[in-house]
């Protein structure tokens, strides 16, 4: 159990190597896959649209999370953030997930993720082979080794979590931003 809990912890290291069957043939649900998630049209921002969005200083909560299809802490605490969504809809509360690590998976796994979650509109790309030295100075802790990373502003107030988040964690952090 201690092991679980650490895992949940932990997050997806960078420096982690995928493989993945890169086999010719698809069969007729891959094919059906790709066709249904091929209206899912995801943006890709640069480092500096990034910056801006993570800078914005006003009266609306911004929740940013950086993740990977394929990070199993990632996915854990995707139910929390579309929970959290539904509860604050219509409130100044803006959630945004940023796959800086999964180009690759841009054609087809995280437009399908996108469009299972109902999260097209909240999800950006953005190439991290792209970052400059300045853009880890945006955040008191991370330095990019590790998904998931949430960075929380609301007006000059900010806030961070490496690694996955209990939905009683998401909502305390939450809470503490809206009080």
């Amino acid at each position: 159990m201690s092991a679980l809990v650490l895992f949940a912890l932990a997050g997806c290291k960078k420096e982690s190597t995928r493989t993945e069957d890169t086999t010719g043939s698809a069969d007729s649900t891959a094919v059906s896959q790709r066709a249904a998630t091929s209206s899912v049209d995801l943006k890709e921002i640069s480092q500096q649209e990034l910056v801006s969005h993570l800078s914005k200083k006003n009266d609306t909560l911004y929740v940013t999370n950086f993740f990977a299809t394929w990070c199993g802490p990632c996915m854990m605490e995707i139910p929390h953030f579309k929970k959290k969504i539904s509860e604050l809809n219509g409130k100044p509360v803006k959630f945004t997930f940023v796959d800086i690590m999964d180009k690759p998976a841009w054609k087809d796994k995280v437009p399908a993720f996108a469009k299972e979650n109902g999260l097209e509109n909240h999800i950006v790309l953005v190439d991290e082979s792209k970052f400059d030295n300045t853009f880890f100075s945006n955040f008191e802790t991370w330095t990019g080794n590790g998904i998931p990373f949430t960075y929380f502003r609301k007006g000059d107030k900010t806030g961070e979590i490496e690694g996955s988040m209990s939905e009683e964690m998401l909502n305390e952090k939450i809470n503490s931003f809206l009080k």
